[in-house]
């Protein structure tokens, strides 16, 4: 099986010669005979890219910052094999497991994604509520459990990401778009834990604002693949809510709690038939997509 790795990288000059020397030594171990090791430097103002050069791996360069998921995206494009194999340049993840990977990917699976443990991952105590937070959310479009929603080390087919491309993440949510898009469209895919290791320099997310718009794609994405869920969800909250009212009218005999339970359950029946409308409106746009794509 032919594999291209893609690896993103900004301002890693630190670490990136020795991720890219440890990918080739990894491949050539496990006796892979065709591969390449693709860097994408996103506009870089170190050596970055000069170094993922000499240690061995091709280099696409962005003039300018373009973001992790961009970078990906164009570096799974610039790669010449089907089978794609992502990971970051920091040091972060065990490249000796992505032979591991492969050998599950290779069952048959859509996806197989490395499932991050240790004291690493944990981090923050401020990043892991978030991190649950948007785990739960993507769990619930989904209905199915997702270990790690966003982890870094991954295998998958060039194809089927080019098929999701335009629905896929520019920014550091492009592995939970990713994951969404293969698991709402029912593909295999598979978690397989490994170790997660503390970085080599300085991290480029900001736990905020990146936090924040992961939350805005996820929601935008549930509300995509799987609209009724989302608006049966919160046509259901709303019955609850008017339910209590109206019990609370019942003991209190309040005129303003029996008017907003009443406009409650009226606004659930709409929102409920939203989500209908979503749901039609999105069978009518992949039927749109199969017949362009035929």
């Amino acid at each position: 099986m032919s594999v291209s790795v893609v690896i993103p990288a900004l301002n890693e000059a630190l670490s990136i010669g020795e991720t890219v020397e440890k990918v080739i030594a990894t491949l050539n171990a496990a006796g892979e005979e065709s591969y390449e090791v693709i860097v994408v430097d996103d506009g870089s103002s170190d050596e970055t890219g000069a170094i993922a050069a000499a240690a061995g791996a091709k280099v696409e360069r962005h003039l300018h910052n373009m973001g992790y998921g961009r970078s990906l995206k164009d570096g799974i494009r610039a790669a010449e094999n089907e089978t794609i194999v992502i990971t970051d340049a920091d040091g972060t993840y065990p490249i000796k497991d992505i032979p591991v990977l492969l050998e599950k990917f290779r069952e048959g699976y859509d996806m197989v994604v490395g499932q991050r443990t240790g004291s690493e991952y944990q981090e923050s105590i401020f990043k892991a509520p978030l991190r649950e937070l948007l785990r739960k959310l993507v769990e619930f479009t989904s209905s199915r459990k997702i270990p790690d929603i966003n982890s870094g080390l991954r295998v998958f087919r060039k194809s089927q990401a080019l098929k999701f491309e335009d629905r896929l993440c520019d920014t550091f949510s492009y592995t939970t778009s990713i994951t969404l898009a293969l698991m709402m469209n029912g593909m295999f895919v598979a978690y397989l834990p490994i170790d997660y290791y503390a970085r080599v320099g300085e991290t480029k997310v900001r736990l905020f604002s990146d936090s924040l718009r992961t939350l805005q794609y996820v929601s935008e994405a549930a509300v995509y693949y799987n609209p009724l869920r989302i608006f049966g969800a919160m046509s259901f909250s709303l019955i609850v809510f008017g339910i209590a009212l109206f019990l609370v009218n019942i003991i209190f005999n309040s005129l303003a709690f029996f008017l907003i339970s009443v406009g409650c359950i009226l606004l659930a029946i709409v929102v409920f038939a939203l989500g209908l409308l979503g749901v039609i409106l999105k069978k009518i746009l992949d039927g749109q997509n199969n017949a362009l794509s035929n």
